[in-house]
């Protein structure tokens, strides 16, 4: 139902990392049902810790036994100064924090905290950075401005004999165990945030997947350039329209926490005899269609709150994008251009006129009311003007 008569939309508030604006909203998903999930079974935790040195560790990612999430782009933000620090601590034989390791049942190893310690390592000592010197340290002052290469023999040893702490989660752990476990141990620097969480948990098919979908024109049309995004916002957003395409509202409904279901289109993602190629390339067939369709009715307001009288374009609204994007599909381009008028006042003026609907794409959106809510609202007004 419709509450009608004018109402005090809520703020519009754009999400800022390091400074700068995202071009994403901020989104409070928070649901009743995430607060009072029944949490896993501590038994369910198999983490067990040994150690490695460096040496073993940078073989191990040769061998491409080990894996460093590649394309992970908060991974590239670490400035040449703190790099070095890292490096430096080392040949000072400063014990590094534990890092986790994840191990899939094939025996190969994925990196859930602290790939950028690792990267950082990498570049250095395989040289993979050549760009790489070591600039700002603290105390040793002779190494300054030197490479791996550069420095003397013993220093070279110390670093590759450094003993890393490795904390490995068991093949047998649950998916939602290990993401748990992932979020509570993400807490150095700037934490990740649930996609990036997501995109290190996952194998390369699903990675290659949502950037496929993300590396369109229509993408980058409809979303004005979100291609790549710096927060992993595009990954995200590719990755909702998966998952409601694929498993459909019912199963969003059976379990409504937004994160497991995400979680569930990823690991159906991942295996091709749950997704086949075939079932995949029409995912992405779909999902560019729709950005084209969504752009074609709504131009530069794609996604974003466009209620009358408002001024200026809004940042991308999460919300709007999964239900718009679905709500698009099995519509042709030729018959949404002959209604595009009658569709736009409709979803205007539900936006200017609907406080729940408002409230559904702003405060705890990943409420099954909430979602059942926009998700209706989205494809009645698809159908306008038929």
């Amino acid at each position: 139902m419709t509450s009608e008569g004018t109402q005090t939309a809520p703020d519009v508030v754009e999400d800022v990392f390091e400074g700068m604006a995202t071009g994403i909203e901020v989104e409070d998903s928070s649901s009743v049902e995430e607060v009072i999930h029944r949490p896993w079974n501590p038994e369910q935790v198999r983490v067990t810790t040994s150690v490695f040195s460096l040496r073993n560790i940078l073989d191990l990612i040769d061998e491409r036994s080990l894996e460093l999430a590649p394309d992970f782009q908060r991974g590239q933000v670490w400035r040449t100064d703190q790099k070095s620090l890292l490096v430096e601590s080392l040949l000072l034989q400063i014990p590094l924090p534990a890092f986790y390791f994840a191990e899939d049942s094939d025996g190969a190893f994925r990196v859930v905290d602290g790939v950028r310690r690792l990267s950082t390592l990498y570049d250095f000592v395989r040289g993979s950075d050549p760009a790489f010197r070591l600039q700002g340290v603290e105390y040793l002052k002779d190494v300054e401005g030197l490479r791996f290469q550069d420095l003397a023999v013993q220093l070279q040893r110390r670093i590759n004999n450094t003993q890393l702490v490795i904390n490995v989660i068991d093949p047998g752990t649950p998916p939602e165990v290990m993401y748990d476990i992932f979020k509570r141990i993400n807490t150095g620097g700037t934490p990740l945030n649930a996609q990036e969480i997501r995109h290190c948990m996952s194998r390369p098919r699903s990675r290659d997947i949502l950037k496929r979908m993300t590396h369109t024109d229509a993408f980058a049309k409809a979303t004005n350039g979100l291609t790549d995004h710096i927060r992993m916002n595009d990954r995200e957003m590719a990755l909702r329209f998966a998952a409601f395409w694929l498993l459909g509202m019912d199963a969003y409904m059976e379990n409504p926490v937004m994160e497991a279901f995400l979680m569930d289109a990823t690991r159906l993602l991942d295996d091709p005899e749950a997704a086949s190629d075939a079932k995949v390339q029409e995912l992405e067939s779909a999902f560019e269609a729709a950005m084209t369709s969504a752009y074609l009715i709504f131009g530069e307001h794609t996604f974003r709150k466009w209620p009358h009288g408002a001024s200026g374009r809004s940042p991308i609204n999460r919300a709007l994008f999964e239900t718009w994007s679905i709500a698009v599909t099995g519509y042709s381009a030729q018959d949404l251009a002959a209604r595009r008028e009658d569709i736009v006042a409709a979803a205007r003026h539900r936006m200017t006129t609907d406080v729940d609907y408002l409230n559904a794409i702003t405060s705890s959106t990943a409420d099954r009311r909430r979602v059942a809510y926009r998700f209706e609202a989205a494809a009645e007004d698809v159908r306008a003007g038929l």
